[in-house]
């Protein structure tokens, strides 16, 4: 018998990412939280408010173990916080489930080896990442945003800044004031 609310806990690393293959529609979902950013820190926006949302009874489903979290000591604490409120946790693609019970070590066991492939994998990423802009660099392409101002426009409004307003440059050469202010400084 069910006793308290279903929650799903959704997280894609980057913005641009679909969020599609983590919402099963076979399952009564009563709420969702969904991150679009890095599972290597708890300081996500969604993750927060899920935490401070559910109370005793209610489950969480999480689609995957790295989906809650990139790091092991995360990940064990995440789903301790939860267990002690009473909450189920639930990994779908894993099978696990947490309920707060010490009894089964098995499951705790998995929890702590998967949340440790998860955190490898996250650091081969980054490998993977630092080593594609390496090559990318030493080719002659630029990684990065693009630059909002040219050297000429920076030459010309270290020039002017002296006898003119910021806010009035900032304007005219469609940057922010924070912009202006870097390229002042730097000077």
């Amino acid at each position: 018998m069910k006793t308290g609310q279903t929650v799903k806990y959704v997280r894609v690393s980057s913005i641009s990412q679909n969020v599609a293959r983590q919402l099963d529609d076979t399952m009564t979902i009563d709420r969702t939280f969904i991150d679009k950013c890095s599972g290597s820190t708890t300081d996500r926006p969604a993750l927060a408010e899920m935490i401070k949302f559910v109370r005793e009874g209610d489950t969480v489903v999480v689609h995957e173990i790295s989906r809650l979290a990139r790091n092991t000591a995360d990940l064990l604490e995440l789903v301790k916080q939860l267990t002690d409120k009473g909450v189920i946790v639930k990994f779908i693609k894993e099978g696990l489930i947490f309920t707060g019970d010490k009894t089964n070590p098995i499951a705790q066991m998995m929890l702590t080896m998967l949340g440790a492939v998860s955190a490898f994998e996250l650091s081969l990423i980054s490998e993977r990442r630092a080593e594609g802009v390496a090559k990318a660099q030493a080719a002659g392409k630029h990684c990065g945003r693009v630059a909002k101002l040219t050297a000429d426009q920076i030459t010309t409004i270290r020039q002017r800044a002296a006898n003119e307003s910021k806010v009035a440059l900032a304007a005219e050469f469609g940057v922010s004031r924070a912009t202006l202010y870097s390229v002042l400084k730097a000077a």
